[in-house]
């Protein structure tokens, strides 16, 4: 990431003491402050109910960077508490906006960001309180973070919210899996790489996999995520930003609106489900008691205190393109909590090769493009190479593998550090348009509209076997 430095700013995170902020946006600011990209000059101020002052804030925050980030650096971590103001508000009333006036009228910064780094059905009165104390100009930015509704109508009533104050080129809807440097790199290896290019395409890719598992249960997210889902937490948002940087086409250019378009056109194209083909297409489950390494785990039921919950934590789909470059090619997308490691991968599966013509006549692998995102970010091309010795035409599958930290080093920039300074420069190629959210929960809808009385299956935490069911020859559910 380039180090070249940005204009002062005003950073105004509500709810900035909570586990997100103290989890990635601090330490996201740390590093681009350490690194000369951000100057002393700017203002980061923290709105939140809770009772503290900006001294109890600054220790506070000082305590968690040292704690959370390796090899920390006092003297930045310092400076980066001292641009750093607290105040208590009370989100829901408009007076105590006054305070927040009162400082940003002190400097003459005009960029001025809110990040609403809290809970969606707060983020209209943090608008209007703005709103009311003339704080929102044509120079303002809005971040917001998900969950943009549970449907497509509360999405609807969301943003019509939103939009009463802010203009569409000033709303960054931020979804963190679009800033990691894997992610990125999907675009450079498409796009600039003639080869795969020529055969990314149905004539010779037979099916694509996009999986993001987690080892980890509901933790503190309990409430949030009976009410969601695996379907809603995971695949409208990531697993379908991953489908759509793998299928889209070419943008004339690489510029923010040209990007989205061309990501608009695949949810478009997306299938949408029927009652008939959802329980050939789709699974759903969730887990139960078992083991994480050396750990025994609750179900999923216990860990939320809701016995007879039917909500997912585990979903695989079977996706159809409509569109002339992947008609007939299946996407499986996957995500599931408690499984037996955390990885996230895209796998692009090629056809098989016409026919066999080694006398051996053992099988031949089908070539494989490996895009790990998460953890040990890597790209790897498995390809048949011959056995090296005499004994005829002996030969095995290979790794060309490309490891990130050995190419590039052991330190590149945390996906919060991407889209934040994207934000304050004003990039909006890696943050969501509403006409993308609203797409895809349209097509969302069409899997919860017909998942009714859908068998909720179970799988023990710490496996990855849901049932004997087959969704192609030689390709199972439960290879996760």
């Amino acid at each position: 990431m380039t180090n070249r430095k940005i204009n002062n700013f005003n950073f105004v995170i509500f709810g900035g003491d909570g586990d997100l902020a103290l989890k990635k946006i601090f330490p996201a600011l740390y590093h681009r402050l350490k690194d000369n990209q951000i100057q002393d000059s700017s203002n980061i101020i923290v709105l939140s109910k809770n009772e503290k002052d900006t001294d109890q804030f600054r220790i506070q925050l000082k305590l968690e960077l040292l704690k959370r980030i390796p090899e920390a650096d006092e003297k930045y971590v310092t400076r980066l508490a001292l641009m750093t103001t607290y105040i208590k508000i009370e989100i829901s009333n408009p007076n105590d906006y006054e305070s927040l006036r009162l400082i940003l009228s002190q400097n003459n910064h005009s960029n001025n960001i809110f990040y609403y780094s809290t809970p969606s059905s707060l983020f209209g009165y943090i608008s209007a309180g703005l709103f009311g104390k003339k704080l929102i100009d044509q120079n303002s930015k809005v971040v917001l973070e998900k969950p943009l509704g549970s449907d497509l109508k509360s999405f609807e009533e969301l943003n019509t919210t939103i939009r009463k104050y802010f203009k569409e080129y000033q709303i960054y809807r931020i979804d963190h899996y679009l800033g990691k440097e894997t992610v990125q790199n999907i675009m450079v290896l498409r796009f600039a790489n003639y080869l795969f290019e020529l055969a990314w395409n149905r004539q010779h890719i037979d099916y694509v996999e996009i999986t993001v598992a987690e080892s980890i249960g509901v933790e503190s997210r309990k409430d949030y995520y009976d009410k969601y889902g695996a379907l809603k937490d995971m695949v409208q948002n990531h697993l379908l930003q991953l489908l759509c940087l793998v299928a889209m086409e070419a943008p004339s250019e690489l510029n923010a609106d040209n990007v989205r378009n061309e990501k608009l056109k695949v949810l478009h194209a997306l299938q949408k489900y029927s009652a008939d083909d959802i329980k050939k297409a789709s699974v759903k489950g969730q887990y139960t008691r078992g083991k994480i390494g050396d750990a025994h785990v609750n179900s999923y039921q216990e860990d939320i205190e809701g016995y007879g919950s039917a909500t997912e934590t585990f979903v695989a789909l079977r996706v159809f393109i409509q569109n002339w470059r992947w008609a007939g090619v299946p996407f499986y997308l996957r995500t599931g909590k408690r499984m037996p490691e955390r990885y996230s991968e895209i796998v692009i599966n090629f056809k098989p090769v016409p026919q066999n013509i080694f006398p051996e006549k053992s099988p031949l692998d089908r070539n494989k493009l490996v895009i790990r995102l998460q953890p040990d970010e890597h790209i790897e091309l498995e390809q048949m190479a011959k056995i090296p010795g005499p004994g005829g035409y002996r030969y095995k599958s290979i790794s060309l593998d490309m490891d990130y930290k050995s190419s590039f080093g052991n330190q590149f920039p945390d996906a919060y550090e991407r889209l934040i300074m994207d934000v304050i420069r004003g990039n909006q190629t890696l943050f969501m348009r509403e006409d993308e959210v609203r797409a895809s929960w349209e097509w969302i809808h069409s899997i919860i509209d017909n998942w009714q009385g859908q068998e909720l299956k179970l799988y023990q935490a710490g496996t990855q076997t849901l049932s004997d069911e087959v969704l192609l020859p030689g390709h199972e559910w439960n290879k996760i």
